[in-house]
């Protein structure tokens, strides 16, 4: 997602442009405003600025340098095994891969930042190759919604800044049009989406083939996302007011409309999901996350680019809804959009940190700072911010696709206020990246971030997004060159020039919005807001939001954020909610046998515990679970760079409670680990490799202690395995007394214990770290890699483990259906569901070290730990799997009395208009 770089306050507006889009002007000029206060940081140096950029061009070198030299002309680059990914080529990855299209994807998303970050030659050069090789007429299936702010978009981002560099004179002196009509080709190509009742897209298309034809192997959909309907607009407008084509601008307004017209009229909320036939809700939750986002931020964008003043309107009734049931300061929680006091979930999702920005250019900059802060917190916590994560900030998904959506609030926070503050918080974002997610090979995804371990993937959002906006950051207005504020970010962060308002206009720009809600005049901003009461004088206002936010996440006593019923703001006590229930508590129990009995608060109260309980108890199950382990390989030429995500063991050396264990692997003999090993000098001293099967976990791991190793890998005898298709689960004992055993024992899946294999076969000599998380890596190792002349020994690296490696760490079917959000918001599909005890524990299990407490109502800290249930189970190696996702329920004596209320509710919000 990205926002609008707006037109300056002191900058004149055309004699041409309409008095819409002087308001859109007014409405933007918070954005390049000149702050009128500093928040207590220290002004940053211009030096020190300066390196920070050059820091972000070394980065975006390194990471589109490798692109090029190892995956073009792929779609994506896979940063660990140094290679590109084509579509079909590589094991599946669900929905995830729906953005591939064999269209040079990477490419054609990195094209406008290359112009931001003053790499015209580069972009010329990348523009030619673009033109020659890119085919849009591929027989493969992609979707809409990826391939029109990916693809299109980036085209357009394209062609936008060719115009602007070939009139400048110096570059680009031969370019006549051309990324506009692959543009304008690939518009036809996704123009039978539309071919629906509706007007909503279908979800996906063949490039080669469109809809319903036999080959076109798509057509049978019946659920979009609303993002993925609501998120054309920026991109078909564009198209028709660059080329005159009316037909583009047509259908995405239709689409827009027809959701408008289907929002709950009462809450004037959307849903997640919606049938493109019927128009009924599927998915009734309503956030500013997953599945809507986008959708958001298109009605207030298009508002500045078409000038259309419905688009605002819209916009401004959906905020001012968002703002009284989601906003829930700091958090924003998804709701019901028929009963939006009720929360839907009680946990987050990683793409909700666009919202700031957001909120920055309508002008509400107090959210914006909370909601930004309580984010930085969580990304202080575990160095990145986790793809969805609880109310108390435990991990919830464990993977980071490196997001740019809170680089893109932080910019647009600096933007509008001056404060240097952001200028550090966009400085811890490019340490982690470089400390934690760069590679040899490019920077790499996290598969958890509690570990620390890789994916092996590197989205091209990451170039199209994360390096603009951190660039943007740091650069003065002279570092870059052309005027930033000419321009609106599409969410993809491609840039569209704002003249296009007075260009090619011949949609009718009827009003509809009246026509459903009353509105309210306050709701809307037409002229610039005014800075004396966003930003007081009070120079520390910014940092007096942020304080109390400091430690929102490390508190000890984690207090949720209670929504303040109305019965609570009349002086009652506040509702019962389940993580402060206790059984011994007699007044909760005579409040328990209200619920659903004296009003129709206590059963809306009633309903909520229910939901609440369910979750709790499925969290709390996972709770007791063993979070995964990783294995670094620390040796040359990976020093630490590579981690790989491990089972563990319920027996032997517990990794999170000792110091982990470091050393040179070998093979044992017998490989299979079941007999006295033949070869105890080999592995005297190192952690020995050995293969699942043929004999129990505990005996493999006496065997290998007998003959001196130091610590044990097992790695999975099923070829091809990978702990992204299947989910980790711990080794279990042999059903005896395993205390002799005092090595620590990992397990691997097949394709990441090949990464090792082939490591040995290259090397000879590889050291790995086995602990419980990722470990910084060696400070004289990275030293002496970058005293070294950077590219070459870079090359040579990079030409290395591309030899050696072989594929690891793919997204899992699983997690890319219910865990993994994809670049945006319509990875979450249709089929998921809340039901978190169905997702992969690898992905979610909450971080054990974390205290798990939570408050009771008179605020007294209990140790929610103490109030379950200690349970362990054994299992042999022929049956290992210790399920991750096994229910363990507590409280089933509790939830039994409740199911007719819980079959009711779900029939009432099934029946409801």
């Amino acid at each position: 997602m990205s926002g609008a770089g707006g037109r300056g306050c002191g900058s004149p507006v055309p004699q041409r442009a309409p008095w819409s889009l002087v308001a859109a002007t007014a409405a933007f000029c918070l954005v390049s405003a000149t702050s009128v206060w500093t928040a207590g940081a220290e002004p940053m140096s211009r030096e020190e600025k300066q390196k920070l950029g050059n820091q972000v061009l070394e980065m975006f070198d390194h990471a589109y340098g490798n692109y090029m030299e190892h995956a073009y002309p792929a779609d994506e680059l896979m940063p660990l095994t140094c290679r590109g990914r084509v579509r079909g080529q590589e094991p599946s990855r669900g929905d995830v891969d729906d953005a591939l299209g064999k269209f040079s994807l990477t490419l054609i998303d990195s094209l406008d930042t290359l112009v931001v970050l003053n790499k015209t030659k580069e972009f010329e050069d990348a523009v030619r190759k673009v033109l020659r090789d890119v085919n849009l007429d591929n027989d493969v299936v992609v979707s809409v919604f990826e391939t029109n702010i990916r693809v299109l978009g980036g085209l357009l981002g394209g062609h936008s800044l060719a115009i602007m560099l070939k009139e400048k004179g110096e570059y680009m002196q031969w370019y006549n049009d051309e990324l506009l009509q692959m543009a304008k080709q690939l518009g036809y190509k996704l123009l039978p989406a539309f071919n629906t009742t509706s007007g909503l897209p279908y979800p996906r298309i063949n490039l080669k083939f469109g809809i319903r034809k036999p080959e076109a192997r798509t057509g049978t959909e019946t659920d979009t996302c609303t993002a993925c309907a609501g998120t054309l607009i920026l991109e078909f407008a564009a198209l028709s007011r660059f080329t005159g084509a009316t037909i583009f601008e047509e259908y995405a307004r239709k689409a827009l409309d027809f959701l408008w017209e289907k929002r709950q009229r009462s809450s004037n909320l959307v849903g997640v999901t919606i049938n493109i036939h019927t128009g009924d809700w599927v998915r009734k939750d309503s956030g500013v996350g997953a599945g809507i986002d986008s959708y958001y931020e298109y009605l207030l964008k298009a508002y500045v680019l078409l000038g259309d003043d419905s688009f605002l309107e819209r916009f401004n009734t959906h905020y001012d809804a968002i703002m009284r049931y989601i906003s829930q300061p700091p958090l924003l929680l998804d709701v019901h959009i028929h009963k939006p006091m009720l929360n839907a979930r009680t946990w987050m999702d990683a793409l909700l940190a666009f919202f700031p920005g957001l909120q920055v250019l309508k002008g509400d900059i107090r959210p914006a700072i909370e909601t930004h802060e309580m984010l930085y917190q969580v990304i202080k916590k575990h160095n990145f911010l986790p793809e969805a994560f609880t109310t108390d900030f435990r991990v919830h998904w464990a993977q980071h696709p490196l997001r740019p959506e809170f680089a893109e609030s932080t910019y647009f926070l600096y933007k509008a206020t001056g404060d240097p503050y952001y200028l550090e918080v966009g400085k811890t974002l490019i340490e982690n990246l470089n400390k934690y997610a760069r590679v040899p090979c490019g920077f790499a995804a996290m598969k958890d971030v509690r570990t620390g371990s890789h994916e092996d993937r590197m989205d091209s959002f990451f170039l199209a997004e994360m390096f603009k906006y951190l660039y943007l950051l740091f650069a003065d207005k002279e570092d870059i060159i052309f005027d930033i504020e000419d321009y609106i970010f599409t969410t993809e962060a491609h840039l569209l020039p704002l003249w296009l308002s007075t260009t090619n206009q011949s949609i009718s720009k009827k009003n509809i919005t009246s026509e459903y809600t009353e509105l309210d005049d306050s709701n809307f901003d037409w002229t610039c807001p005014n800075t004396q009461i966003l930003f007081p004088n009070d120079p520390l206002y910014a940092q007096s939001i942020r304080e109390p936010l400091k430690n929102v996440v490390d508190k000890s006593c984690p207090r949720g954020i209670i929504r303040v019923e109305e019965s609570f703001r009349s002086g009652a006590k506040p509702p019962l909610r389940a993580r402060d229930f206790m059984a011994t508590n007699p007044e909760h129990l005579e409040i328990l046998k209200k619920m659903g009995a004296a009003s129709s608060i206590d059963a809306e109260d009633g309903l909520r515990f229910m939901q609440e309980m369910i979750e709790l108890s499925s969290q709390q199950q996972k709770e007791q679970q063993l979070p995964p382990r990783a294995v670094q390989i620390v040796s040359h030429p990976f020093f630490g760079r590579v981690v790989l995500t491990a089972g563990p063991a319920q027996f032997g050396l517990d990794l999170s409670k000792h110091k982990e264990t470091r050393g040179f692997v070998a093979s044992s003999k017998p490989y299979n680990g079941c007999s006295e090993l033949t070869n105890p000098e080999a592995v005297m001293g190192k952690i020995a490799l050995i293969q699942r099967g043929q004999c129990m976990f505990a005996e493999k791991a006496r065997n290998i202690q007998n003959a001196g190793a130091i610590g044990g890998i097992v790695i999975d005898d099923n070829e091809g395995s990978s702990s992204d298709t299947a989910p980790l689960f711990q080794m279990a004992g042999d059903g005896k007394d395993t205390d002799d055993i005092k090595i620590p024992m990992l397990f691997l899946f097949s394709k990441e214990g090949s990464i090792i294999l082939d490591a040995i076969r290259e090397y000879e000599e590889v050291e790995v770290l086995l602990s419980d998380k990722a470990k910084d890596r060696d400070p004289e190792m990275e030293n002496e890699e970058q005293s070294s002349p950077e590219n070459d020994s870079q090359n040579q690296s990079d030409e290395q483990v591309s030899s050696s490696s072989q594929e690891v760490d793919l997204v899992d079917q699983e997690s890319s259906e219910e865990s993994s959000l994809n670049s945006h918001p319509e990875s979450l599909s249709p089929a998921d569901t809340d039901n978190v005890a169905s997702i992969s524990p690898s992905e979610q299990t909450s971080d054990p070290t974390e205290n798990h407490e939570t408050t009771n109502l008179n605020g007294e800290c209990t140790d929610l730990d103490n109030q379950l249930q200690e349970q362990s189970e054994t299992e042999e190696d022929s049956n290992p799997n210790v399920s991750w996702g096994k229910k363990v329920q507590p409280i089933d004596s509790i939830l039994a009395d409740w199911n007719e209320d819980i079959e009711a509710f779900e029939m009432m919000e099934k029946d409801e208009l």
